[in-house]
């Protein structure tokens, strides 16, 4: 009889511990990138009686409880530097040298820049050289430029796509040119002028001229020619560049730059990188089509935004993107055994298997959607659902407690 008693009571404890459970699951809702816990019971060793012939239950143990990481839904914020995990994997973060792992990807960066959690870890990642990140070395805290200057770059290369005449007249009229900016090494622009005419049948001939008031040597107010910056082109009866031959780009030198920047020194090429030209002669009216050049101005730094893929995008006044760190993700193979240790951070257990840290999309890690945030995975119909099992279980249990209570009350009546 008192065993049953006993039974009875864990049983009210274990569906205690259970409802607690299942009101921390809907407490957590709407926490960005929770998951829930279920708890599962698990019955006590048996009393033997009669000979093994009659096996009486102690009960039930306090209920284990084991966090589902399946995946959240994945929706878009309004946070430039948000991140959602689309699949497996962590973020990696530093809580003043400990690691932690997390499936919240709410960051902010602090007045130095460093990418920041909610509740100030430090994200780790990899930060990148040049636009390059190298996802092969240790990771580290990220750190966006905050308020940066992008420093100028001098210009080294240019491309014209154009079309020659092919029935214009030898001689000045058909004389048309093209003009195209580039930058020097303090960023200042200079415009960089193509003057075509035609010499004789598919030849043409070019000069390429600068401002004169953009160099010592020149005049203000009248081109001052480039040095080296003429000669002819030759098109075929197809209508195609044969001279210059491709791999022999024609470089223009521009010395004494007026405002003290280092010399420029502009490779022009005709052709593409599959070696086609760029220039060809048919019976269409002269013009370009388009130009291009590698140089920049100075520019300021607009933006820092979390891409996809985890990579972030630093956005400059001159249109200009630059990738400056790459978040980084681990992959646990047995997550349910990492502990929960608030701040949605999670730490490895003595039963937890070796993070792996890698890029996103790699070595079983998932992806990384950017400018968005996963939701927590509880279900709060299967939640309710849950609370009144646990609660009609409670009930039956705590009935058996008042029935021995009644029962014990009516045996101490007896011997009295």
């Amino acid at each position: 009889m008192f065993a049953a008693f006993s039974t009875a009571l864990s049983a009210l404890d274990a569906n205690g511990v259970a409802v607690a459970v299942v009101g921390n699951n809907l407490a957590n809702m709407n926490t960005t990138g929770y998951k829930e816990s279920v708890a599962y019971f698990q019955n006590l060793v048996s009393e033997s009686l009669n000979g093994g012939q009659t096996q009486v239950g102690f009960g039930v143990a306090s209920p284990l409880t084991v966090m589902q990481f399946t995946q959240g839904a994945i929706s878009a914020s309004s946070g430039p530097l948000d991140a959602a995990i689309q699949g497996n994997g962590f973020f990696v973060v530093n809580d003043n040298g400990a690691t932690e792992f997390t499936r919240a990807g709410s960051f902010q960066v602090d007045l130095s820049g460093n990418l920041l959690t909610p509740s100030g870890q430090q994200v780790q990642g990899w930060m990148a050289s040049g636009g390059v990140v190298n996802t092969g070395g240790a990771i580290g805290n990220i750190t966006v430029p905050v308020g940066a200057l992008q420093a100028p770059q001098a210009t080294q290369n240019m491309t014209v796509s154009a079309n020659f005449d092919a029935s214009a007249t030898t001689g000045s009229a058909s004389d048309w040119s093209a003009p195209i900016t580039v930058y020097d090494s303090l960023g200042n622009a200079h415009v960089i002028t193509l003057n075509f005419q035609q010499t004789a049948a598919n030849t043409w001939s070019y000069t390429a001229t600068v401002p004169g008031a953009d160099v010592s040597a020149g005049t203000a107010g009248t081109p001052f020619p480039i040095p080296g910056g003429s000669g002819s082109l030759t098109f075929n009866s197809n209508g195609q560049l044969t001279s210059p031959a491709a791999g022999a780009p024609i470089t223009l030198a521009i010395a004494g730059l007026n405002d003290g920047a280092s010399n420029l020194s502009v490779n022009w090429n005709p052709y593409n990188a599959e070696g086609g030209s760029t220039l060809t002669q048919f019976d269409q009216s002269s013009a370009t089509s388009a130009t291009s050049q590698d140089g920049s101005a100075a520019a300021q730094l607009t933006s820092v935004a979390m891409g996809d893929g985890g990579q972030l995008l630093a956005s400059y006044s001159n249109g200009q993107q630059t990738v400056v760190g790459q978040v980084a993700m681990a992959n646990i193979q047995n997550p349910q055994s990492l502990v929960s240790v608030g701040n949605n951070n999670y730490q490895v257990s003595a039963d937890t298997a070796a993070p792996a840290v890698g890029a996103p999309g790699t070595g079983g890690r998932g992806t990384i959607v950017g400018g968005a945030l996963e939701s927590s995975n509880v279900d709060m119909a299967t939640e309710l659902t849950d609370l009144i099992v646990l609660q009609s279980a409670y009930q039956a249990n705590s009935k058996v407690v008042t029935t021995v209570d009644t029962m014990v009350q009516a045996a101490t009546q007896l011997i009295t």
